[in-house]
């Protein structure tokens, strides 16, 4: 059986911390993180906003992340070995299209807002945060490529309630998730939800 979770969320909603834990804890388990698909900074326009345009789609090389999901659909036991995540016995020895568990997670900032990907999904999670904690999380943050003076009222945020929005009117099977919560309390309610879904589909 083959099922694919997603995380996505908000700027420093706790996004890869739920993903790493997850990780640890389901079996079969790989990743696709969205991060790993920004193009290089040379490529990333400048908009009217005055900042480099990280937070849209258009900063992400979306085909390549569709073709690494596709990847992991068409082999899972071959994409784990090649990521280096260990396999439990059972899984080794069945190919792909056998019996066992296969689990793949999709994180990111903006995994719902792609059309090609919403509907791989098997389960959809999403990290919210209010206003103030958000911006105070991203001032601690250092970034690759730091962040300029402004950056997060003039396009951060902004960008984040506009792709909300899009996401809500075209992906209505999103479990939100509050990114305030305790990170234990987190991981429990989406691995409790991810086991069930995982029975029901059993």
């Amino acid at each position: 059986m083959k099922f694919i979770i997603g995380i996505g969320g908000v700027t420093n909603g706790g996004k890869t911390t739920l993903t790493n834990r997850l990780l640890r804890t389901l079996p079969n388990c790989c990743v696709v993180h969205q991060d790993d698909f920004f193009k290089k900074p040379d490529q990333i326009e400048v908009g009217e906003d005055g900042f480099r345009q990280w937070d849209v789609i258009s900063a992400l090389d979306m085909e390549a992340m569709v073709s690494t999901v596709k990847g992991w659909q068409e082999n899972p036991v071959k994409f784990a070995r090649s990521h280096g995540v260990s396999l439990s016995p059972e899984a080794e020895e069945c190919s792909s299209d056998q019996n066992g568990i296969h689990i793949l997670i999709v994180e990111g900032f903006l995994i719902y807002n792609y059309k090609p990907l919403i509907d791989i999904y098997d389960r959809c999670f999403y990290m919210s945060l209010p206003y103030e904690e958000c911006k105070t999380r991203r001032s601690t943050r250092t970034y690759t490529v730091p962040d300029p003076p402004g950056l997060f009222d003039g396009h951060v945020w902004p960008m984040y309630l506009k792709h909300r929005k899009q996401m809500e009117s075209q992906c209505d099977r999103i479990d939100y998730l509050d990114g305030m919560m305790a990170k234990d309390d987190i991981y429990s309610v989406v691995f409790e939800r991810i086991q069930n879904a995982l029975l029901n589909n059993s």
